[in-house]
């Protein structure tokens, strides 16, 4: 309704392209079983469009749906469908006033650690369906060059099929006061944040829990020379949620920020919060044929949020003079492609192309977590790099992300992995690919509700890519996955071999 009453105003033009992608898939464990395995055929089938907003600066939008039918054949036969759904979009209701932003998602994510890691539609055991969503308006205001001021207000939530967490509403305002043009070398800022959710799960109405996450601060910084400034925030954290220790309380930071060139950036600080010492790092660095990124972050968060800060991100898809890609991340949708790039597209666009391989995913912290309930302070960090050297291309990836249940006493789980692609261009039109992973994953007996589990994956897959026509791409995959665990009959091994076709009309 907001873009439609945004069109209004300012002309724009929808660009609408049908999808068509197909694949067959033969596996020799579809249940990812030690003690029973199963041979399978799966066959998948998904219709679906992408519909994006062009020519307007008021609105601009991206949507993208498929319809994916599944038919199993093997000792357990069935059939199921899954939709799937990535949507953001912005729309500019008063010029340089009033606008609004919403985002929507629907998925099959990973249900738990310890189950199967396979896509839903070779073993859906362990994901469910999970739709999110938020739509917020908010003004912006220049005044004068003193400062820049804007408030906000979102509206967003999570629904999890089959009780898989608690479904949750929640609403929220921001409003942010921030040094204007006036002021060169010295910068400042006033923030303040409240959320309140609802988290309701039909299936045990008892856990049924409202949290409430609240903060102010203030930040300062200055600019000691072009390429290096330092800063600080102080603030109050004055939260509610079920917890075995401290929920609120005053908290600090410092840290630096350097840019030695427009290829190289670094920032840093370490502060102190309720829950402990805190930490944070961001690294980037770009030469012609490499790129290399890390990323370090702490905070309190919970499953709701983690999904919608994931669905809100946008990259855009970038070629080399090899064929290979790698991705930047955007703000916003009005931001113009860099050259030879393609986007912004969404996360959710990204996870579902077969192109990009586990050690891209797992740079830009894509790769998908554990559904939890509760308030956790979760501990992050994602490192990548890609080169490329003529035909091929290499990419190695890193993370170490650690969830802290506040409600189990600082019970964890622990997921650690690295990742590394090798890709050789046969041709202009075919790619040769290769990747190995290896992951660990390990939770408290807290987490688990038993005894402590401890699980060692290792993935390696091998594959083709070739472009038949212009619209019409093809693949074919072959991937070995073993897994060992410290629990009984949890280990198993599967090997599996994909052929797909992907046409845009």
């Amino acid at each position: 309704m907001a873009m439609a009453f945004a069109t209004q105003a300012h002309a724009v033009d929808w660009r609408f392209e049908p999808t068509l992608n197909a694949s067959a898939t033969y596996t020799d464990n579809a249940n990812q079983s030690e003690n029973n395995p199963e041979d399978a055929l799966i066959l998948t089938a998904t219709p679906g469009f992408m519909l994006r907003s062009e020519g307007s600066r008021r609105v601009q939008a991206t949507l993208q749906y498929g319809m994916t039918g599944v038919a199993r054949f093997g000792d357990d036969e069935s059939d199921d469908l899954y939709h799937n759904l990535n949507a953001v979009g912005k729309a500019e209701l008063v010029e340089d006033f009033l606008f609004i932003d919403g985002t929507a998602r629907l998925s099959q994510e990973l249900i738990s650690l310890l189950g199967s890691t396979a896509d839903a539609s070779v073993n859906d055991s362990n994901r469910a369906t999970v739709g999110t969503y938020s739509i917020s308006p908010y003004i912006q205001k220049r005044l004068g060059t003193f400062a820049y001021a804007q408030a906000r207000y979102t509206a967003s939530g999570a629904i999890f099929k089959e009780q898989a967490a608690a479904d949750s509403s929640a609403n929220s305002f921001n409003a942010t006061l921030s040094s204007g043009t006036r002021f060169d070398d010295l910068s400042w800022a006033l923030n303040y944040s409240i959320r309140k959710a609802e988290n309701r799960n039909a299936a045990t109405p008892a856990a049924n829990t409202d949290t409430t996450l609240e903060r102010a601060s203030a930040t300062a910084g200055y600019a000691l020379t072009r390429k290096f400034r330092v800063f600080g925030t102080v603030g109050q954290d004055k939260n509610d949620y079920l917890s075995t220790s401290g929920t609120d309380g005053s908290f600090y930071s410092v840290g630096f920020g350097w840019s030695p060139t427009r290829r190289t950036s670094v920032e840093a600080s370490v502060g102190e919060r309720y829950f402990g010492r805190t930490f944070s790092f961001a690294g980037s660095h770009r030469t012609r044929l490499s790129q290399w990124s890390v990323r370090y972050s702490e905070d309190v968060s919970d499953i709701t949020q983690q999904f919608l800060e994931q669905s809100s991100k946008l990259f855009f898809v970038c070629t080399t003079g090899t064929g290979l890609y790698y991705l930047d991340e955007a703000t916003d949708l009005s931001q113009a492609a860099p050259a030879n790039c393609v986007g912004p597209l969404t996360a959710g666009q990204i996870i579902s192309n077969t192109t990009f391989s586990d050690a891209v995913l797992v740079a830009l912290g894509l790769k998908t977590i554990g559904i939890a309930n509760g308030i956790y302070v979760i501990k992050s960090l994602t490192a990548g790099m890609s080169w490329n050297v003529g035909r091929l291309g290499f990419g190695l990836s890193a993370q170490d992300i650690k969830r802290l249940y506040q409600a189990l006493g600082d019970a964890q789980d622990h997921v650690q992995g690295v990742t590394g692609s090798v890709s050789y261009r046969l041709s202009p039109r075919t790619t040769a690919t290769s990747g190995l992973s290896l992951t660990r994953n390990s939770l408290d007996s807290a987490v688990t509700g038993g005894a402590a589990r401890e699980d060692d994956i290792m993935s390696l897959n091998l594959g083709l890519n070739h472009r038949f026509a212009e619209d019409l791409n093809g693949a074919l995959i072959f991937r070995h996955t073993q897994r060992d665990s410290n629990a009984a009959n949890s280990d198993y091994e599967e090997n599996s071999l994909t052929a797909s076709v992907n046409m845009r009309f």
